[in-house]
Order: structure tokens, then sequence, then C-alpha cells
């Protein structure tokens, strides 16, 4: 390499560049009007290293309020690693159900008693003082899509639930999800605060006020 070569200003590669211009972008919408309503659901921020992606602020208050319905007065709702939906259930505390929600994060610890430590590796390593079918509803949206994490996912949603089950999935998943838990796919389609390449639907196997 010549002296010229050296001494010349170190060259990004095109895949560096376009990711260093996303990140910048990013920040950029963070710093504008609305930005923290946009990407913040709750307390704690979404954590992509953990294939997190938050439901928009609409997405989250809809599904939080049909799993209140379901639930009903005095009902129990397991949020199985869907995080964005437990925390606007936190926001609409007092309206009658309750909420736990499960999850590998570990930050959500800060909720108490409501938080139970969750691996859908271990679909049924759950702590004594969670009984078989003790909720009244499960919202679910397992981390990954694939049939491997649906499938033990589904485990833990048919141990906690009573009956009712709204899952949140890659509409890739239908003919599987409709396999294993008996669900079909809504017409209400959630968003997400940014935008995935993979579509997502909602699955319940009730009457809801999502059709």
């Amino acid at each position: 390499m010549s002296d010229s070569e050296d001494d010349g200003p170190p060259q990004l590669s095109s895949h560096a560049l376009a990711a260093l211009q996303e990140f910048y972008a990013e920040q950029r919408l963070r710093t504008e009007p609305g930005a923290d309503e946009k990407y913040n659901i709750g307390i704690i921020e979404e954590n992509w290293q953990l294939s997190q992606f938050w439901y928009c602020q609409e997405t989250a208050l809809r599904l939080a309020q049909e799993a209140m319905r379901a639930a009903g007065d005095g009902g129990r709702i397991a949020c199985v690693s869907a995080p964005s939906v437990f925390q606007k259930l936190r926001e609409l505390q007092g309206e009658g159900a309750s909420a736990c929600i499960f999850e590998y994060d570990k930050r959500f610890a800060i909720y108490g008693d409501q938080f139970v430590f969750y691996d859908y590796n271990k679909p049924l390593d759950l702590p004594d003082s969670i009984t078989a079918h003790s909720f009244d509803i499960v919202v679910a949206d397992p981390p990954y899509l694939s049939e491997e994490c649906l499938q033990k996912t589904s485990e833990t949603i048919r141990f906690l639930t009573r009956a009712k089950v709204l899952l949140c999935t890659g509409a890739v998943m239908e003919e599987e999800a409709a396999r294993l838990l008996g669900v079909r796919m809504c017409k209400f389609i959630p968003q997400h605060t940014r935008n995935l390449a993979n579509e997502f639907r909602c699955y319940v196997n009730y009457d809801s006020g999502l059709d």
C-alpha cells in the first residue's frame, strides 16, 4: 500500500455506511416532537438483541383493552413474551383485570410478583406459584418466527390458559397456529413502532373484538 493510501481517511464499506446512515436517521426521529410517545410504550424500552419489537401505541392499547374485555372483571391476564402489551395493561390498572408478564428480559423484575422469568426453550419450567389453567386469557407473541418457537410457546399457552388465547405472530404461521392452538386469524392487523419485514397478524380462539 502506498504512503498516500496510508495517509488518507479510512473508508467505510457500503454496508457499514448504510448502517451508519440508518442510525443517524433514527436518532433524528427520536428527537422529533412525539418521538417518546412513538417509541416508548412503557418505562422499559425494546431490546433488539432479545428479539423485542414493540407495538405502536394504538396497537398496544387495542390489544390491552381486548385482553381486559376477554378476561372480564377480576380476571387474570398472562402476557407471554408480549412486554409492550403488559406495559400498556399496567397503565390501565384499576380497570378490572390483573396481568402478569412471562418474559426472558430480567429488566421486568422491577414489576415484582407480576414478573415471571420465562425461557421459551423450557416451556413448562415455571414457578410452583403458577398453577395450570389459572389465567382467563393468554396474550402471546413468540420472540422468533419459527415453528419450533411457536410449538414451545404453545405448550406454555395451553398450560396457562383456562380457554382464551390471543396470539400475535407472522401471517406465515397461520396453519401452524391453528393446528397447535385452534386459533383463527383476525381482521385486526397489529402495527409495530418500526417497519418489520414480515407481515404480522392476530389470532384468537374465541369471539373477540378484533374481527
